[in-house]
């Protein structure tokens, strides 16, 4: 070992305790003194940590006098802020472009991504007077806008030192991210090469990142389209891109039976784990859009009794409602893309995927905000739909992939963000010629179960004794254990049905003529019949399907069509064929 070497341990051994990775990363950091480095971390695993070590390392040694960190957007910078104030380190989250300076109390500044890109030239003059080390947070959005790459070449190409940090290094498009290493690769591709990295597996095997179960959720959806067609499909079978998209979106309508029970379930799951040793587990439902989440939050509010908080990027209060959130013991929050990336929030252990966002990029970083680990045995819980692009997704969670230029590093499943958000516009404006794409009605069952790239359990009942089973799972299990238990109630899941399969051959066997089908088939046809029924009084009446289906239960009383009893369905039906 070299006298370098002694030096480096000495002054890695000489701060605050580091995870074995970041051990790892900082020594090879100190040892290669670079211009730029990357980092490469699973999201949980410490990028921030990483990164301010290495800032107060270089400060130590005069290496830099001064820091700038960019991050992607308000609210991460003052987190960025928060966690560097607490390891002695000062930076200025409200620097402003018209101001153009500082006190000279800090030791740097935190700036968004759009900041710099606004006036590269201004932080260029800013770096080029001190010694700085930039440290550059998901750096993969340096390729998001070409003013971007552009702004950030231009302001810190000079810099003495940048760091870039990302727990998602990689893009769905030829979008070259500034700063970052690329190499040929059979095929004429270039790859993203990283200087240290520390993947999902690693992580989970470390006890570093918590386990996370998929629970996929299908079921009939029914559709109007813009020439006036009904549609029924299957969500998760074989279908067209645009048939899958359009049963996607009638999914997820606030207003439709599928979203009340996956929620339903999703809240379940959450009172189990805070009952089973994770008393402030917290939910977090990821919407599509402004409207939708608004929506949302109207409907938990309906199911748990307790309203959830709100977030809204246009919401000036917004990061304070995060930060709220975070150190309080609320069950719910409901949110657009404002959390899907880098806010911290460890307590989050339920999600409800409820948007139409499919690239790798995003789905990568919405199940982020789950995987954090505060302590031995957590596990985290996701409600998702059953749309394959999502399935595949989940079962490749642990999969560690760069960015390539030059070639798709995802073969095109024909399903991408554009398709699916083409299918939630409503095209109604005056002097249109298509009518508006209509939700009509959706039920919900428990399709699989994702954990570690397998799946488990066959398709189930939303409240049924099989879908118990999966929601109850303990609160604090290790990865090993949860397998253990899912490969449990998978067999007894088979041996219930095989069991209840040869019971109901003996009762027709003994009664031919009265033999009773069993309860899941009784009631997937009482359910057919009843949105038959829904159909023709919406041809006859021109109200909605989820405004009949409302007004039965209004009437009636009961919960939606997906949790109902075969009684209640029998009522249901028995009442709209008196309606005219």
């Amino acid at each position: 070992m070299t006298s370098t070497d002694v030096d480096t341990d000495r002054r890695i051994a000489s701060g605050a305790p580091l995870r074995a990775w970041q051990r790892r990363a900082l020594t090879k950091y100190l040892t290669a003194n670079p211009t730029d480095y990357l980092a490469v971390a699973t999201p949980g695993a410490g990028k921030t940590t990483f990164g301010l070590r290495v800032a107060a390392e270089l400060l130590a040694d005069r290496s830099i006098e001064r820091i700038t960190v960019v991050a992607p957007t308000e609210h991460l910078k003052h987190q960025w802020a928060a966690s560097a104030a607490r390891n002695g380190i000062a930076l200025d989250p409200n620097f402003s472009n018209s101001t153009g300076s500082t006190s000279s109390d800090f030791d740097g500044v935190v700036l968004t991504y759009a900041q710099v890109a606004a006036h590269p030239f201004r932080h260029r003059v800013r770096t080029e007077q001190y010694r700085t080390l930039v440290i550059l947070d998901e750096i993969h959005h340096g390729g998001d806008a070409k003013s971007w790459g552009d702004g950030i070449r231009e302001a810190f190409g000079d810099a003495t030192r940048r760091l870039a940090l990302t727990g998602t290094p990689f893009r769905s498009d030829d979008s070259p991210i500034p700063f970052v290493t690329y190499e040929p690769e059979p095929g004429g591709g270039q790859r993203s090469r990283a200087d240290s990295s520390y993947g999902y597996s690693e992580a989970l095997r470390d006890g570093v990142v918590r386990p996370v179960v998929f629970l996929a959720y299908s079921g009939e959806a029914s559709w109007r389209t813009s020439a006036g067609e009904e549609f029924t499909a299957r969500l998760g079978e074989p279908l067209s891109a645009e048939q899958t998209a359009r049963a996607w979106r009638t999914a997820l309508d606030p207003h439709g039976d599928w979203i009340y029970a996956v929620f339903t379930a999703a809240h379940r799951r959450l009172i189990r784990l805070r009952e089973s040793g994770v008393p402030d587990a917290g939910g977090l439902v990821i919407a599509t859009d402004q409207q939708n989440a608004r929506d949302y939050a109207d409907l938990l509010h309906s199911i748990t009794g307790t309203k959830p908080t709100v977030v809204l990027s246009d919401d000036p209060k917004s990061s304070a409602r995060i930060e709220e959130f975070s150190n309080s013991t609320d069950e719910w929050m409901v949110a657009v893309r404002m959390v899907s990336e880098g806010v911290d929030v460890p307590r989050l252990s339920v999600g409800v995927y409820a948007t139409n966002a499919s690239t790798p990029l995003y789905f990568a970083q919405a199940i982020g905000r789950f995987v954090r680990s505060r302590r031995p045995g957590e596990t985290a819980s996701v409600f998702l739909p059953s749309v394959p692009v999502l399935l595949q997704l989940a079962s490749e969670l642990e999969a560690e992939r760069d960015h390539v230029l030059g070639k798709p590093h995802r073969e095109s499943d024909g399903l991408d963000d554009a398709l699916v958000t083409d299918a939630n516009k409503r095209k109604d404006e005056p002097g249109e010629e298509e009518k508006s794409f209509q939700s009509l009605h959706a039920d919900a069952e428990l399709d699989q179960v994702i954990y570690d790239g397998s799946s488990f359990g066959t398709t189930t009942l939303v409240g049924s004794d099989e879908e118990s089973d999966y929601l109850g799972l303990p609160g604090l299990l290790d990865a090993d254990q949860v397998r253990t238990l899912l490969q449990q109630r998978q067999a007894q899941q088979v041996t219930n049905r095989s069991t209840s399969r040869v019971r109901e051959a003996d009762q027709a066997s003994a009664a031919p003529n009265a033999a009773e089908r069993g309860t899941g088939e009784n009631l997937m046809a009482l359910r057919k019949e009843l949105n038959t029924l829904v159909a023709l009084h919406n041809q006859r009446t021109g109200k909605p399907h989820s405004a009949v289906h409302s007004e039965l239960r209004t009437r009636l009383g009961g919960p939606p069509t997906a949790m109902a009893t075969a009684d209640q369905l029998k009522e249901r039906i028995s009442a709209l064929r008196t309606w005219r």
